[in-house]
């Protein structure tokens, strides 16, 4: 048989196993009773072993490699495809089944572990489970690292050629750009009145607004669905079937309003992605980076800009009017855009996030070159949370275990935040270019934003790398510069 059609014979029965496990995983955030954990974990133990094989197996080795021989030879979207194929099938490969197996079982009870240590402040309860976490990441990366330094191996996990040496420049821009304008920012006197933030805001009536939410930005509910779960995440399995949740917390009414428009961002990403590309290595976001570059536009660029207050506040009063009696859009927005050293990272304002997220990147990185534990990192995160923000948390699910990334096994995920958001800024300025957003968001007209971003970035899935597809889209490489003018001019305006 050809080796091309059996490769994506091969590659779809992989798929296969994948939705399967991908929409159990989606139930575990969502839905399932949490005492089927147990033998969930055992049934997916089963499921991952044999993806395990087939993605590892005899056949499939013999189809890449084989491919990827004749790669010149190939057409640009097969050899694009072989190439992503090999890279994946080069660390599998290498992985005992066995261990893979316990890893994946593992990370099923990881999750409900950290839900319930998390609820309960209890850190002790989740470092054993931690721990193993990471023991099973640094073994895996010294299996197929080649050398590498262990976390450049995991950040190029996500965001394909990033290494420190690349997140250390650009967090050093941030650094000597951003937290001295941050400080400035947090000294200037502020005197409106938030109260309203904290008032009590019924939850069907904010399920209310985050369907309504979902109109504005047209989202295909034909093509997926809104849930609630501990932390907000989107699922796409493809871009027939892309699934996003939220939370709702009762006196903080735009957690909520954000968590939607920011998952938003990564649903219509997926939804718009060229279906011609299911079932194959180039389906999906191309990378973290660019996939956070589209829920951070949605969420800051767009849902915090003084237009998109003033077309949709008028909604939010109606659901709430008692709480927002003495509330105009103008106060909306400037609370939404309000700056303030904050404990919560998915709960920070714009200003102050990539300082959270240079936390993380900093113990990410002391955690994989061994020059932290898993008993040191409470007190580090804390050290760490002062020095940035001069804020202290009280508790560790304030701090340590606030976020569900290791508790998943994506250590190297977190840097991306911020590499996405200035990705933003950058699409942003080129869109800019071609029609004035803003003036769309002040119309409405929703649609042709996301007509814009499919034809220039969705569509293309992960047929194009990020660096490929910034050039081509921007007409330049990656330039922080207009992240931090986008952040000073903003805030200046609002502050100063």
């Amino acid at each position: 048989m050809d080796l091309k059609v059996r490769f994506h014979e091969l590659l779809k029965k992989e798929k296969a196993y994948e939705y399967a496990m991908q929409i159990i995983g989606w139930d575990s955030q969502t839905e399932a009773p949490r005492d089927c954990f147990p033998h969930r974990a055992e049934m997916m133990g089963i499921l991952s072993g044999e993806l395990f094989r087939i993605a590892s197996g005899k056949e499939m080795q013999e189809t890449v490699y084989g491919l990827y021989d004749k790669k010149d030879a190939l057409d640009d979207i097969t050899s694009r495809e072989i190439r992503k194929a090999k890279k994946q099938l080069d660390k599998i490969v290498k992985i005992p089944e066995n261990e893979y197996v316990e890893y994946m079982s593992l990370l099923q009870m990881a999750q409900r572990i950290w839900e319930d240590a998390k609820a309960n402040n209890d850190y002790e309860s989740f470092k054993g489970t931690l721990g193993k976490i990471i023991e099973y990441t640094k073994k895996f990366v010294s299996y197929y690292g080649e050398g590498k330094h262990p976390y450049d191996v995991l950040l190029d996990d996500y965001e394909d050629g990033m290494t420190m040496k690349d997140y250390d420049e650009f967090f050093n821009v941030l650094k000597q750009e951003l937290v001295p304008f941050v400080r400035q920012i947090l000294a200037a006197k502020d005197n409106h009145d938030y109260r309203f933030m904290e008032e009590k805001y019924d939850i069907d009536a904010q399920k209310k607004f985050s369907d309504y939410l979902m109109d504005v930005m047209c989202f295909n509910r034909n093509r997926g669905l809104l849930k609630q779960s501990v932390h907000p995440f989107t699922w796409g399995t493809s871009p027939e079937d892309v699934r996003l949740t939220t939370r709702y917390i009762e006196n903080m009414v735009f957690s909520n309003v954000f968590s939607v428009i920011h998952e938003l961002g990564h649903a219509t990403y997926e939804q718009q992605i060229d279906s011609k590309w299911n079932d194959t290595y180039l389906t999906g976001g191309t990378s973290m980076g660019i996939h956070e570059s589209q829920s951070r536009f949605y969420e800051n660029i767009i849902g915090r800009s003084q237009e998109f207050w003033n077309t949709h506040y008028p909604k939010m009063k109606s659901l709430f009017p008692e709480q927002l009696k003495n509330v105009d859009a103008e106060l909306a927005h400037r609370a939404v855009n309000r700056v303030e050293a904050s404990l919560i990272r998915v709960e920070a304002d714009e200003l102050t996030y990539p300082l959270h997220i240079m936390l993380r990147y900093e113990i990410e990185r002391m955690i994989m070159t061994g020059q932290t534990n898993v008993d040191e990192l409470p007190a580090l995160w804390n050290d760490k949370m002062e020095e940035y923000l001069g804020i202290r948390p009280e508790t560790d699910s304030e701090g340590v275990l606030q976020d569900v990334h290791w508790s998943s096994g994506m250590i190297g995920y977190f840097p991306t935040y911020a590499l996405g958001s200035a990705y933003a800024a950058q699409f942003y300025n080129a869109m800019n270019k071609d029609f004035n957003v803003l003036e769309a968001v002040k119309n409405n007209d929703m649609g042709k934003i996301n007509a814009w971003l499919k034809e220039k970035i969705h569509q293309y899935g992960s047929s194009k790398d990020p660096k490929e597809l910034l050039l081509s889209v921007t007409g330049e490489p990656f330039n922080p510069k207009y992240y931090i003018n986008y952040l000073k001019d903003k805030y200046s305006k609002l502050y100063l």
